[in-house]
């Protein structure tokens, strides 16, 4: 087994052998791991590039030729990309076995599991290479922070403090013996309030309900 990876693109050359599909299994979830793949997709590449190996050391070509094995990590566009290339030719072909037959059933877990796939000659030499590629799911976007006075802050928006991020509950107003007016806020998590100069800065952000950080 040859190995080239680099943060984004792994390659891996397996030898033709049936120890091969449980190591690129292995190999796959180590990577999608440290890449920090959401687990369910991690799950469902693991028995796609299964599939994929099981079948490409079932091509019948010289012994000495070797699978190929890709993963491109996903960017902007969140496509996980599967890639196994073997020295084959055609292209395979979804099949429905018989109830009795213990075998065939590949390429249907792969179309069942990947958004998409599909078949293309080898780049650069012979044989063909099978893709498939899984949608990662992406995080939702962060409600944008702003910076305001503590006297502007609502019940509902999240306020960073020393240790984070808290959901204000309830805002109430009160004094300073000498400093003036003070804000005290109150949170959903049960932190201990948070009493403050009103016009001292905090940043703040809309909360679970949409409550804009930028209103009061």
């Amino acid at each position: 087994m040859t190995e080239h990876r680099d943060s984004s693109d792994v390659t891996v050359r397996l030898f033709r052998r049936r120890s091969s599909v449980p190591r690129a299994r292995r190999l796959a979830r180590s990577v999608l791991t440290d890449w920090t793949i959401d687990p369910d997709v991690t799950d469902r590449a693991e028995l796609v590039i299964s599939e994929l190996v099981t079948n490409a050391i079932r091509v019948r070509v010289p012994g000495d030729r070797l699978v190929e094995m890709r993963l491109v990590r996903p960017h902007a566009d969140q496509r996980l990309l599967l890639e196994v290339s073997d020295a084959g030719p055609g292209k395979p072909l979804v099949r429905v076995p018989d109830e009795d037959e213990p075998n065939g059933r590949g390429l249907l877990l792969v179309e069942a599991l990947a958004d998409y796939w599909g078949c293309a000659p080898r780049d650069g030499g012979i044989g063909k290479t099978v893709w498939a590629v899984i949608i990662v799911p992406g995080e939702p976007p962060r409600p944008p922070a702003t910076d305001m006075t503590a006297v502007r802050v609502q019940p509902g928006q999240r306020v960073r403090t020393a240790d984070g991020w808290h959901t204000v509950r309830t805002v109430r107003s009160t004094r300073y013996a000498a400093q003036g007016p003070a804000i005290v806020l109150a949170f959903d998590d049960g932190t201990p309030p948070l009493r403050l100069h009103a016009g001292e800065q905090l940043t703040v952000r809309a909360g679970e309900d949409g409550r804009d950080a930028a209103m009061g």
